[in-house]
């Protein structure tokens, strides 16, 4: 451990978001002394405004396979030493309450002030200072460890751990100097872009979808293959919910999205079934039943369905078959950092140890959290990836 000063620490943690409290506690409680640093004024911004203040805090089912990666391995280690259950049973000491929305995914019962609250109490207890409003000017190496100019002066520590998140809601604070920091010490940064995001349409579209703000429904979404079955929401600006936002992390600019707007029926057979049994019904009766009145009025208004079903010949109910269950549209591109829950890439993790979070060449430098090329999908998974890298570092930084 370090000779310690005021201005002296053994690890300094950059970005009081998730992934550094948590980071901060848990070096905390192996005694060393830690200082968290974040230019914004209150700690866990994001924590608060996430799952709709309520924060889908993990995913009792996430896995490896629900994040992206250009080293898709490398999460594989801190996720599985420290799991959802972990988390849960942290949340359990502290006495929150949560309840379980959607399969897996965890909320606070009353508010995510809850779980920052938890990671406050933490670095408490570990005697962990967490000091906001204090900006990060510039980094450089030493001897024993690095030296951080600072708006409150210069602090030098042992580790440095960079935990400042990605460019995802500039408004919040985001900024891309985690990947500033990468760069200055010889570390890859790769292309980032913003995930998990609204898409906007093509002038046309959205015209024709226009009356349907508002309206959401369940439906299957792919792009590359990536499947996702959750529902879909029109917006005056053009798609979201769920299912569009888990399919934007696939998405690049000129992708179509194919859209099954009736994943629980099987169209086509429906539909001879009901021109045997019911001729004079009708396409609008048939997407009555199936999806809210608005929109199945607006889809048969846009495809131009007219006419009882016993003048559909069996081509026809094919198309319109293949029509709803594979609705395609190439969306002219999404809402950009602005909305964006996460940022896709950043740092290398081949850089990286799984282990410790450490780059490889400098086993004092750690970079944790959301600046890394690691991102999980919808529902809880970047949570426990913050949870689980701040403690892959915490443990050894």
């Amino acid at each position: 451990m370090m000779a310690t000063s005021s201005n002296t620490y053994d690890v300094i943690i950059i970005g009081a978001g998730a992934a550094g409290l948590m980071c901060a506690a848990t070096a905390g409680y192996r005694g060393r002394r830690v200082l968290v640093l974040d230019h914004a004024n209150k700690p866990g911004k994001k924590i608060l405004m996430s799952g709709g203040g309520r924060c889908n805090f993990t995913n009792l089912n996430s896995t490896p396979a629900n994040f992206l990666s250009g080293n898709p391995h490398y999460c594989i280690s801190a996720l599985k030493r420290y799991t959802p259950q972990d988390f849960v049973e942290l949340m359990d000491r502290h006495g929150v309450e949560y309840e379980e929305k959607a399969p897996g995914q965890l909320f606070c019962r009353d508010s995510a002030k809850d779980v920052l609250n938890v990671l406050l109490t933490e670095c408490e207890w570990a005697c962990a200072e967490v000091r906001m409003e204090t900006s990060v000017n510039k980094v450089t190496e030493n001897e024993d460890g690095y030296r951080l100019a600072t708006s409150a002066g210069e602090l030098t520590c042992e580790s440095l751990v960079v935990a400042t998140g990605g460019l995802s809601i500039p408004t919040m604070g985001a900024t891309g100097f985690g990947y500033d920091i990468a760069r200055q010490f010889g570390l890859e940064v790769l292309p980032t872009r913003a995930g998990l995001v609204p898409f906007t349409l093509h002038p046309e579209l959205k015209q024709q979808l226009a009356p349907l703000s508002g309206v959401s429904c369940p439906v299957d979404a792919h792009c590359h293959e990536h499947h996702f079955r959750e529902p879909m929401l029109v917006t005056h600006r053009g798609l979201s919910g769920p299912a569009m936002l888990q399919v934007s992390s696939y998405w690049q600019p000129g992708d179509e999205v194919h859209i099954n707007l009736l994943p629980a029926q099987k169209i086509q057979e429906d539909l001879l079934a009901l021109r045997k049994d019911k001729p004079q019904s009708t396409l609008a009766q048939y997407l009555n039943q199936h999806l809210p009145k608005r929109f199945a009025q607006a889809f048969n208004e846009l495809q131009g369905w007219q006419g009882p079903l016993q003048e559909c010949r069996n081509a026809d109910i094919e198309q319109v078959a293949h029509t709803l269950g594979d609705w395609t549209i190439k969306p002219a591109g999404t809402e950009g950092y602005r909305t964006a829950e996460v940022t896709l890439g950043g740092v290398d993790t081949r850089q990286l140890s799984s282990k410790t979070m450490a780059v490889k060449e400098r086993p004092n430098l750690f970079f944790i959290g959301e600046v890394v090329d690691v991102t999980g999908h919808l529902g809880g998974h970047n949570f426990q990836w913050a949870w689980a890298s701040g403690v892959a570092a915490g443990n050894e930084a």
